[in-house]
């Protein structure tokens, strides 16, 4: 059994900061004060609410742009996962509310174009002869593919949130709130964010032109914003939290687009208690499977239909293609775990580098995210890509931006990676498979160099000790209506110690046991995913979250396990 992971708690707020939040529950007000909130105002997510539209920088511009276009042929370029996905149903569903009657799009296959707005995706797309590209989700580093569609006489909008270069693309205008100089409030935009707000831009132009009812449209599309932000995993700002939130009222109410009710309902989950999560373990996973092993534009199309019908056909193409991913993805988790297993935890390298011949690179992604749990330090997997070359996904940790990480190795050793691009906490790059062992050098010297102090404990942040009265199916449900939670505004989560009444292994891996608070309370469900095997018995110490339970049509409140610690009395 792996030794438990440190758990610390949130630092306590000061009460006036409390108090500044208003008369609302006190156990709710210090858990929001413990996320940096410090006014009530950050609790107010109705849309009025947003950042300003014009605040974006070339933003004007940009809808002017497409506007002058509307007459001709518009291609929206998109990227392979949930947010490019979102981002381009957005598109398309708006500018064809608009009027707009020429608009199509174009995915590239991960596996034969690569990622972004290549030189050969260009050409693919002039072949339909359009007069404007729009990326959306990607662009902001396609120097060359620009360069081409200049070269071919086709204006090019970029509309990305990923963190750009020194050198820009010479497209006609750059949409980015990441864009140096940008006095945008929110700079945690997913790309299906930017692309809402030039929709918005766009309506509201077109309205003051005489569109009636034009202004009204890209809200109707929010439900699309929420799952594409939340899949992406973008910090949950009050900005992001407001669209969240928004969309999943949108879910609620009945109103989504017939691809995620489909989508959740082939998940099982219940639309008029839709949470963040849903969207980020349930939908999201299903969108981003197409692009992992075949094509996007089955996800997108789900998206696009009005269909009830075909949205439940294509909701169950795409559950078929997530059940092949996962069996994929558990095969490959398992070689990575040996590998770094084998390595031995007090010689696992500073940024840890995985790689097998036989992976699939759709998956490293999963695969690099995987590890880190395990290694808890930044960690980046490769597939092989083609004969000479290898493609890499990397994910972070807190406090190491692994794009920042890339960048510092190019810099040091021009040439050594071919192309890369990213957020702080995710990241994809090329390198030349004979120059592995050299970049896994490079990158673990940056990392000395730029972050000697990285925390690798991988110790868990709770909110500390939740008192036994509070776990209730009230609290249970008052926290599920709480949020949007989610990264930069985490679910809570606590610890306390537990006298351990039943357990017993269900499904495959999971532990469901009966457990008490030590310090006196009632008999409360629990469930720890992926954890059996232990027997536990006295008192253990549990990190959990508190949610709400439905089992033929009754809710009670459980705990979700995420360690298990033996205080008195050892597993067996």
């Amino acid at each position: 059994m792996r030794a438990a992971r440190p758990v610390i708690a949130r630092p306590q707020p000061e009460q006036k900061i409390i108090d500044s939040l208003g008369d609302i529950d006190p156990l709710h007000a210090r858990l929001f004060a413990m996320r940096g909130l410090t006014n009530a105002g950050e609790l107010d997510y109705g849309l009025a609410q947003l950042a300003p539209v014009g605040a974006l920088a070339n933003i004007d511009a940009a809808a002017e742009l497409v506007i002058a276009h509307r007459d001709e042929r518009i291609v929206v370029v998109g990227d392979f996962d949930v947010d490019g996905a979102t981002s381009t149903a957005l598109v398309l569903r708006c500018l064809r509310e608009f009027g707009f009657a020429q608009v199509d799009y174009l995915v590239p296959n991960r596996f034969e174009y690569g990622y972004g707005l290549t030189p050969e995706i260009v050409r693919v797309a002039g072949k339909s002869s359009p007069s404007l590209l729009i990326t959306v989700d990607n662009g902001v580093s396609s120097i060359a593919g620009v360069a081409e569609a200049n070269e071919l006489g086709i204006s090019v909008l970029i509309t990305d949130h990923h963190l750009p270069g020194d050198e820009l693309p010479d497209a006609a205008v750059i949409v980015n709130p990441n864009l140096k100089g940008s006095e945008f409030p929110s700079r945690n935009l997913a790309g299906v964010g930017v692309a809402f707000y030039l929709m918005a831009r766009i309506g509201r132009m077109l309205e003051e032109q005489g569109s009636s009812g034009a202004a009204k449209v890209p809200a109707r599309y929010l439900d699309l914003v929420a799952l594409g932000t939340v899949a992406d995993v973008v910090p949950l700002d009050h900005n992001n939290r407001i669209l969240v939130q928004q969309g999943l009222m949108r879910i609620r109410g009945g109103r989504a687009v017939a691809g995620i009710d489909a989508l959740l309902k082939q998940s099982g989950r219940q639309l008029a208690r839709c949470v963040s999560t849903d969207l980020g373990f349930a939908v999201g996973p299903r969108i981003n499977a197409s692009g992992r092993l075949d094509d996007i534009s089955v996800g997108i199309e789900c998206l696009l239909t009005d269909s009830q019908d075909t949205a439940r056909e294509y909701a169950r193409i795409l559950d078929h293609i997530n059940s092949e991913r996962r069996d994929i993805e558990a095969n490959m988790r398992e070689q990575a775990f040996r590998y770094v297993d084998k390595l031995g935890e007090q010689n696992w390298p500073n940024c840890v580098c995985v790689y097998d011949a036989s992976w699939h690179q759709g998956i490293v992604g999963l695969i690099a995210a995987r590890v880190r749990e395990r290694c808890h330090r930044p960690v980046i997997a490769f597939a092989r890509e083609d004969d000479d070359f290898l493609k890499g996904s990397a994910r972070s940790i807190p406090g190491v931006n692994i794009r920042d990480l890339l960048e510092a190795v190019s810099t040091a050793q021009p040439g050594l990676i071919q192309k890369f691009g990213g957020h702080a906490m995710a990241a994809g790059l090329t390198i030349a498979e004979s120059r592995l062992e050299e970049f896994k050098t490079a990158a673990a010297a940056q990392m000395q160099r730029l972050y000697p102090q990285a925390d690798f404990s991988g110790a868990i942040v709770t909110d500390g000790q939740l008192p036994g009265a509070a776990i209730s199916l009230d609290f249970a449900r008052s926290l599920r209506d709480a949020g949007p939670w989610g990264s930069g505004f985490p679910e809570p989560m606590w610890s306390g110690d537990f006298a351990v009444i039943e357990q017993r292994t269900v499904g495959d891996n999971h532990l469901k046991l009966r457990v008490r608070p030590a310090q006196g309370g009632d008999v409360v469900d629990a469930i720890a995913f992926n954890q059996a095997g232990p027997v536990y018995r006295g008192v253990v110490q549990l990190v959990f979250k508190l949610d709400v339970n439905e089992f033929r049509g009754v809710e009670n409140p459980q705990l979700v396990i995420e360690q298990i610690a033996p205080l008195h009395g050892s597993p067996a």
